[in-house]
This record gives structure tokens, sequence and C-alpha cells, in this order.
């Protein structure tokens, strides 16, 4: 992490040639797009409880509370969140079929990931398996360097998925229809692309146009490709975040992707900016929408209420 204390320092000397008009759209922009995920969240849902649908400030209320905990908290334990105050909405609702109901918004997502993730191939600028181990600030640098331990823990986890599937047999039957429920919008091919992928679409564009203004607020060339750049840097660094929001391990790629196109001191303010003011909003968003929901925002209490039984 002294990489990353390093970048924030860089950042809070730098501060003062911050541009905070264009910074301000891209925090509005941002917040756009919480609603255009929400919205296509809340239409999934709608689609596996048609009977039940919630309104939809209770899933949105679920989802920036969720994107707001992830700020704080790492391996994404906002999504356990979500999830938690998804199902208070829906009364009779099963966790398998909302966790289905993401598998779902996960189809368009990974679409536009592995697509950016190819074109950023094509370019040549992502870091090799031998040299992300020497990224400095790489989160997931001490597993590449130590190769024994991480393939006992790649066996062990394939022993828990050995026996999860043995498990899943004996619930198949129960399994299959909760999932078949959260996944019932991509039945009607129409249906999903007008209420679901749509939505998405708009959040990808308004992703793009949040880092646009970034870009020009720290100072940094405003270009698609640049966009592009940091938008698969985001990518990568939020598929197992061991950090916050994976901070560490983005900056590491930024750094990396536009080394000798753009001072380094430049891209360390830009990235931990970004972040800093994303982790932010986000948390401020999330944990004002976590009170409003719960009237309260004790841990305690919200780890000790046991979910509904699936049945």
């Amino acid at each position: 992490m002294g990489e990353v204390f390093h970048a924030i320092r860089v950042f809070f000397e730098q501060l003062a040639s911050v541009g905070w008009g264009a910074l301000g759209l891209a925090v509005l922009a941002h917040l756009l797009k919480t609603f255009c995920v929400s919205r296509a969240w809340w239409n999934t849902i709608g689609a596996a409880y048609p009977a039940d649908r919630p309104p939809w400030r209770s899933i949105y209320g679920a989802y920036v509370s969720g994107v707001g905990v992830n700020a704080i908290v790492p391996a994404r334990g906002g999504d356990a969140v979500r999830l938690f105050l998804a199902h208070r909405a829906i009364p009779g609702a099963a966790y398998t079929t909302l966790v289905s109901t993401l598998l779902v918004m996960s189809i368009f997502d990974s679409t536009m990931a592995l697509l950016l993730f190819a074109y950023a191939l094509t370019l040549g600028v992502l870091p090799g398996l031998g040299v992300l181990g020497n990224l400095p600030g790489f989160e997931f640098g001490w597993f590449v360097e130590n190769g024994a331990f991480s393939l006992v823990l790649l066996f062990t986890l394939a022993i828990v998925g050995v026996v999860g599937f043995f498990w899943l047999r004996l619930h198949i039957d129960d399994f299959k229809q909760r999932v078949r429920e959260g996944l019932a919008v991509l039945s009607d091919r129409e249906q999903y692309l007008r209420s679901v992928a749509a939505w998405q679409a708009g959040d990808w564009l308004l992703r793009f146009v949040a880092i646009w203004f970034f870009l020009g607020a720290f100072g940094i060339e405003q270009s698609v490709r640049n966009v592009l750049l940091v938008q698969v840097t985001q990518s990568l660094a939020t598929l197992v975040p061991i950090s916050p929001g994976g901070i560490g391990t983005e900056q590491a790629f930024i750094v990396f992707v536009f080394k000798g196109t753009v001072t380094r001191s430049a891209l360390l303010a830009f990235s931990v900016g970004m972040k800093l003011t994303l982790t932010a909003v986000n948390a401020v968003v999330g944990f004002t929408a976590l009170f409003l929901i719960l009237g309260h925002v004790r841990w305690r209490d919200l780890v000790g209420q046991k979910p509904a039984p699936e049945g």
C-alpha cells in the first residue's frame, strides 16, 4: 500500500491544478449512471416477480447502498448488502433468484468488458504475466510471486466447488426453478433489450462520459483511446478487489498502460483523484440511502438479521 499512499500525496500536491468544473460534470455523469443501472436491475427483478414488483426507489436504494459499502469495504462486501436490501423489499423473495438477476446484468457488462479488453490487447499496452508481480501497487503481486501457494489455494477452491456441485445435485429441482425465475427476462428478447440492455448501454455511455471529464479535470488528453484504456484498467481492478474498490491495482495498471505518454505525477494525481472522488461520492450516497432504508447503519444489527427461508 506504500505506492498508493505515495500516489495520494502526489494528488494533494497537485490539487490546485484540478479543473473543478470538469470534476463536477464527471460526478454528475457518475450519479446518472447509478440511475441507469438501478433501472436495469429493477426491470430484471420485475420480470422475476411480476406480481410482487417492488417500487423502483427500493431497488435504487439497495443498489447505491451496495455501491457505498463496496467503496470502503474490500472483497465486494457491498454486494451482500445489495442483495439483503432487495430481499427485504420483496416479501417471499429467494436469494437464489435475486443472485440470478445479477447474472442477467453480468451478460451485458461482461460482453462490454471483454470487447474493451480485446481492444487493449490489439494496442499491446497491457502488462504480461511476467510483469504483473513487479507492478508497484498491484494487489495480486504476492500471489504471482508465490506460485506454490496459489496452486494450493486454487486446488482448495476446486474441492469446495466439487462439494458445492454435489450439494446442488441434491437440491437441483428447487435450485433450477429459482434460477429460472431470476433469468425470466431473457425469455423475451425484445423485453430484455428494451428494459435491461438499453439501460445498461446508458450506464456504459455515462461511464465513458465520466472518465472523459475526469481526464479533463486532471489535465490529461481527452481522447476516445484514453477513455477506453482507463475503463479497461477499472474493469480489471474490480474483478477481485482486495483493497476497497481495487485502488492499488487500478493505479498500477493506469501507470503501466499510459507509460511514456503521460508523466507519472499526472497519472498518479489522475488515478487517485478519480478514485478518491468516486469513493467519497459512493460512500455519501450509499450510506445516506442505507440510513434512510434502515433508520441506522449499525453493522451488528444488519448482520444479526436472519434471512427469511426460501421456501
